[in-house]
């Protein structure tokens, strides 16, 4: 039995990598984004089938949902899309930015489970179990300086995560969430900066590794391949040189020998 997927945020990044991971372990899949010229490109390359929409237009998503329940079950949700407007601290961040984060890290999360949650029991009814997974932060988990904005919305975010948990309790639906740290990838800081290429680069400067987006489209993948008696309720993940949230270690990672 082939499982579908419904990936959002798939022209780019983590979005574009967890399409092709499930793609290459036997997935069928949907790839959900705005762009449709980019989702055209996957679909020719991965054989992903591709919807584009704007996930935080009430009308979208539910043109999404009935089109997905014209063209076959939903056996996952995989909730990647989401994003960061700024670096400014509280006092002088910016409204405009503020909700943006909000209606796509949040309000659209809380829509797509709610229109797509009868599409997932019907999957569990008939096929064992269905998956909801939702890519976070570890923003969620500490706040920073100049992170205000981006922490709240992927908390929130988070908080749907494990809600829907205790409200599906024993409905064979499990809910994942996966919390990367530091990713590598070529949007999401460029965007973040406003497009400032400069300022995007020196984040990562002298970093040793920082994850890529193929690392947690692995992870992903793995938590959906999973034996559906197992949940992975929480993973948190970051490169090797980022201990924590605020302590990030720039230039070559080596061992504290004894002569040292």
């Amino acid at each position: 039995m082939t499982r579908r997927a419904v990936v959002t945020g798939a022209s780019s990044g983590i979005g574009e990598a967890t399409v092709r991971a499930l793609r290459a372990s036997g997935w069928d899949v949907v790839g959900v984004a705005r762009r449709a010229d980019r989702l055209a490109a996957l679909e020719a390359e991965t054989g992903a089938a591709v919807y584009a929409a704007d996930l935080t237009q009430q009308a979208d998503v539910d043109a999404l949902a009935a089109w997905l329940a014209e063209t076959g079950p939903v056996h996952a949700l995989v909730q990647i899309a989401g994003g960061a407007r700024g670096a400014d601290r509280v006092e002088d961040g910016r409204a405009d930015d503020w909700r943006w984060m909000f209606e796509v890290n949040v309000l659209a999360a809380q829509m797509l489970v709610a229109a797509l949650l009868p599409q997932l029991r019907r999957a569990a009814a008939s096929d064992g179990h269905a998956d909801t997974l939702f890519v976070t932060s570890t923003a969620a988990q500490r706040a920073y300086p100049g992170g205000g904005g981006y922490n709240a919305a992927k908390a929130g975010e988070s908080m749907i995560a494990a809600a829907l948990r205790l409200e599906l309790n024993g409905e064979p639906i499990r809910v994942v969430e996966i919390a990367p740290g530091m990713v590598f990838t070529e949007e999401f800081t460029l965007n973040r900066l406003g497009g400032d290429r400069a300022a995007a680069e020196k984040v990562y400067d002298g970093v040793a590794e920082p994850l890529v987006a193929s690392d947690v489209a692995d992870v992903i993948a793995y938590a959906l391949n999973a034996p559906g008696r197992v949940n992975l309720d929480l993973v948190t993940m970051r490169p090797v040189a980022q201990s924590a949230q605020h302590l990030l270690a720039r230039g070559p990672l080596r061992p504290r020998l004894p002569m040292d």
